[in-house]
């Protein structure tokens, strides 16, 4: 069907296939309500899963309990279960500069894990797979958007470069921290460079992870190694090291001796001597909020919306909580008969996650700066606090409960 204007008529479009916008179009394709509609998702780039010398991808995602149950009602998690996880059940935390320590173990928190270590592309290609499977999903790609129309009381269109006019009653951005969608329609950010890049690699190391994420904070930056189990091998482990800039481009150029000498110093040789290192990625690392996250007819979620540190890996977990919240509060519309794309509906989801995001986000800047703090008093002060949070098990356990989304 299309419109007097020859664009055809969708009820949603989705900018952007990647995990959280592929997510958003499985979870609203199969929910109650949004059964019904026409959802299109346009992607610019054909998905190639990125795989270095080891064959896993560098790019992680530390999954918590809540967006693994997201992934559940996408259709997705038994696929990518049966492809590859790695589930972890313990979390060492300590500080470079003193006997600061946290232990956590989902033993204490009666749980069969604390989250789960999952390539990206493996996430993507399993959301690619159901959506091709749904009736009520299309995926143009490639399909770059080359215009996008007004915003009027009937929808909003974009215009594909082959000339294609989709006109939907709702657009979704969800096409990344650099979203285009977000720029066209003005959406205001707040948001600064941290100075610094994250190196994403995959390593092999002499002893076995332990199925335990390994994060040792120092004033240069967090470095996290993050377990990976391949047919039951747990001498993997994804890397997530933040440093300085001019630093981090110095790593990056080492030859792979010299990087795994300075990798295990820097880890403290926790899992022992580092044997081996994928090719070595960095990106910059740069804060980013959105004022707004909606606008008639046009809704941001995950990065396009926010970015964070990843110093606690919480980035896409709080875009797939974006996408469970705008998926309901699309179903209360369609339930009331309300319109999806309308600022009143738009707006529920607004308040219902951006107190959310901003605390996240300021819990994270708090840990940057004080692990980043070099001063004697606040170095004694932050290791005095993490051996009291380490000795109240009750504590403790609710941090633990808090950060599963329990």
């Amino acid at each position: 069907m299309a419109d007097s204007n020859g664009a055809r008529l969708r009820d949603v479009v989705v900018v952007g296939a990647g995990l959280v916008g592929a997510a958003f179009a499985c979870l609203l394709a199969r929910s109650a309500q949004g059964k019904a509609l026409k959802i299109s998702v346009i992607e610019a780039k054909p998905f190639t899963a990125l795989t270095t010398e080891s064959g896993f991808d560098p790019r992680v995602v530390a999954l918590t309990e809540k967006s693994r149950q997201m992934l559940e009602n996408c259709g997705v998690w038994p696929v990518i279960e049966q492809n590859r996880i790695s589930p972890y059940l313990a979390m060492d935390v300590w500080d470079a500069e003193g006997t600061g320590r946290i232990h956590f173990d989902c033993h204490d928190v009666h749980q069969p894990n604390l989250g789960h270590i999952v390539e990206n592309s493996v996430i993507v290609e399993a959301l690619l797979s159901e959506i091709d499977s749904l009736d009520n999903v299309e995926l143009l790609c490639p399909a770059a958007i080359s215009d996008f129309g007004e915003v009027t009381d009937k929808g909003v269109s974009v215009t594909l470069e082959s000339g294609e006019k989709i006109q939907g009653k709702l657009l979704i951005a969800a096409d990344g921290a650099h979203s285009k969608t977000r720029e066209h329609f003005d959406f205001k950010t707040r948001e600064w460079d941290y100075g610094h890049q994250a190196i994403v690699t995959t390593i092999c190391t002499e002893k076995p992870n332990q199925q335990t994420a390994w994060q040792r904070f120092m004033s240069t930056g967090p470095l996290a190694l993050l377990p990976l189990n391949r047919d039951g091998s747990l001498y993997y482990s994804s890397i997530v090291w933040s440093q300085e800039s001019s630093e981090a481009e110095r790593l990056i150029t080492l030859d792979d001796e010299t990087f795994c000498q300075e990798l295990g110093r820097a880890s403290e040789n926790c899992l022992g001597r580092v044997v081996s290192a994928d090719r070595r990625f960095a990106f910059p690392l740069r804060q980013r909020h959105a004022t707004d996250y909606v606008k008639e007819r046009v809704a941001l979620l995950g990065d396009a919306a926010h970015t964070i540190h990843p110093l606690a890996g919480q980035g896409v977990n709080l875009g797939f909580a974006d996408v469970a919240v705008l998926v309901e509060e699309i179903n209360r519309a369609l339930q009331r008969n309300n319109d999806i794309g309308g600022i009143l509906t738009l707006e529920r989801y607004q308040r219902r996650r951006k107190p959310d995001n901003l605390a996240t986000m300021a819990a994270m800047e708090g840990f940057k700066r004080l692990f980043a703090a070099d001063e004697l008093p606040l170095r004694f002060l932050r290791n005095i606090g993490m051996s009291q949070v380490n000795s109240f098990s009750s504590l403790k356990n609710d941090l633990v409960k808090l950060a599963m989304g329990l």
